[in-house]
C-alpha cells in the first residue's frame, strides 16, 4: 500500500482496502500493479453508468471549456443546472418539483431537515431504528447507533425513532412531528424493503397530523431498483425526496426535491435559509444531466430487474442464507459475519470488488454499475461461489 496514502491522507478506518488505482473504465478498476478488478460495488452505488462513461466524460469536458464555478448557488442562471433540474422535474412524480442542488447526500439530508422545520414550524423529527442518512451532525442525529453517536454528542435535539416495517410504531407520529425521514429501502441495516404497505401507512399518518414525509433515496435512486426512484414501487409520493450518489456518474453531488410551495419557504424569512457555494457546480450538473439522460432514454432501468434475476439464479450456495434488496441493490446474507468478512477480503485477492454494509455484518454489498453485462455478472458470481466453496 502506498505509504504516502497512510501518512498524509486522513483515514476512515485503521485498515483501508488500499487498492492503488491507476484508471477505471466500465465495470473495471485497474490498479498500478496491472490488475483489472471487476467492480461489484460501483463506488458504493455512485457510478451508475460505470466508470468514465463516454457521455458523462464528454459532458464534463465540454463544460470545462465553457466555465467552471462562477457564483454561489442560486444567484446566476447556469444552463447545466437549469436543464438538469427541468429534466428531473419532468421525470418525477412530485408535483411542481423544485430541486435544490448541493454537494453530497448528507448535505441534502441537512437541507431537507431544515426545509421540514421551516415549512411546518415544528421541531420533532422521527427517523427509523438502524437508519443511516450520513455523518454530518444533523444526519448523524438520525442514527440510533449510540456507539457511533456518543463521541460527537450533543447532537440535534427532538429526534425520536420508530421501527421500520412495524405498523404499531407509526403511532409515534403526532401533531408535534415536523417530519418523518426514512430510507425507502434501508441500506446499512441490510437492504431491507418496506413491507405490507408500510410507507403508505406512514404517509397517511403524516397527512393526518400535518407532518412531512422525507424519503432518502441516496442509495436506491436513479434506476438501481427498476424504477427511476424506488418509492415508485410502493405507490406513494414523498413530500421531500433526497438524492445523491448515483446522480452524477461518479461526480460529487446531492440534492433535495420538493414542490415549489414547500421549497420556496426556504428562500425567505430568513432569506438564504440554506446556502452553498459549490452546490449546482456547472461541471457536476453537466455530468448529472448526461447521467439522467442516459438512464431515462435507454432500457437500463428495466434491465436492472433482469440482472437481479440472474444474480439470484447464480448466487445459490449453502453459506448464503438469503439475498435481500431489489434490482442492482442486493445483499447476500451469509450465515455469519466471519464468512461475510472472509468473502470480501478473499474476493479482493481474486480481483473482484465487494464491500460491507454498515450495520448488518453478515451482509455483502453487491451494487454494480447499471451497465454491467451478463458476462461480467456470471464472472463475478463464479468467483464468489469459488470462494464460498473454499471457505466451506
Amino acid at each position: 500500500m502506498n505509504k504516502d496514502f497512510l501518512t498524509y491522507q486522513a483515514q476512515t478506518t485503521p485498515h483501508p482496502l488500499g487498492l492503488e488505482v491507476k484508471k477505471a473504465k466500465g465495470s473495471y478498476i485497474y490498479t498500478t500493479d496491472g490488475k483489472a478488478h471487476l467492480d461489484f460495488v460501483a463506488g458504493v452505488s455512485a457510478c451508475s453508468l460505470g466508470h468514465c462513461h463516454p457521455k458523462v466524460v464528454e459532458a464534463i469536458q465540454k463544460q470545462t471549456k465553457n466555465y467552471l464555478h462562477v457564483m454561489v448557488y442560486g444567484e446566476y442562471a447556469q444552463s447545466p443546472a437549469v436543464e438538469y433540474t427541468k429534466l428531473l422535474s419532468e421525470n418525477i412524480t412530485i408535483p411542481n418539483a423544485k430541486t435544490y442542488l448541493v454537494n453530497s447526500g448528507t448535505e441534502a439530508i441537512e437541507g431537507a431537515l431544515k426545509l421540514a422545520r421551516r415549512y411546518t414550524g415544528k421541531k420533532e423529527i422521527i427517523a427509523a431504528h438502524n437508519a443511516y442518512h450520513g455523518n454530518t451532525m444533523g444526519s448523524l442525529s438520525l442514527m440510533d447507533f449510540e456507539e457511533r453517536k456518543k463521541p460527537f454528542e450533543p447532537l440535534l435535539p427532538e429526534i425520536s425513532f420508530l421501527d421500520f416495517n412495524q405498523e404499531t410504531s407509526i403511532e409515534k407520529i403526532t401533531p408535534q412531528t415536523a417530519a418523518v425521514i426514512l430510507e425507502t429501502i434501508q441500506g446499512g441495516a441490510g437492504f431491507i424493503q418496506p413491507q405490507h404497505d408500510f410507507l403508505k401507512k406512514v404517509k397517511q399518518k403524516c397527512e393526518e397530523v400535518g407532518a412531512l414525509l422525507i424519503l432518502d433515496e441516496i442509495q436506491p435512486g436513479f434506476g438501481r431498483t427498476g424504477k427511476l426512484f424506488a418509492y415508485e414501487h410502493y405507490g406513494i409520493v414523498p413530500d421531500i425526496l433526497v438524492i445523491g450518489k448515483g446522480m452524477a456518474g461518479g461526480m460529487p453531488a446531492g440534492a433535495f426535491i420538493a414542490s415549489a410551495k414547500l421549497m420556496d419557504s426556504l428562500s425567505d424569512n430568513p432569506k438564504m435559509g440554506h446556502i452553498t457555494t459549490f452546490g449546482g457546480n456547472p461541471v457536476v450538473a453537466a455530468a448529472s444531466l448526461a447521467t439522467l439522460k442516459e438512464i431515462t432514454s435507454t432500457t437500463l432501468i428495466e434491465e436492472t430487474l433482469q440482472k437481479e434475476k440472474l444474480f439470484r439464479k447464480l448466487l445459490v450456495h449453502p453459506l448464503i442464507k438469503e439475498i435481500r434488496g431489489k434490482g442492482l441493490m442486493l445483499a447476500p446474507i451469509l450465515y455469519s459475519d466471519k464468512i461475510a468478512n472472509e468473502l470480501i477480503l478473499r474476493a479482493k485477492e481474486k480481483e473482484l470488488i465487494l464491500f460491507w454494509l454498515l450495520f448488518e455484518k453478515r451482509a455483502v454489498r453487491i451494487t454494480p454499475p447499471l451497465t454491467i453485462s451478463e458476462t461480467e455478472i456470471k464472472k463475478g458470481c463464479s468467483i464468489i461461489l469459488d470462494i464460498l466453496n473454499e471457505i466451506q
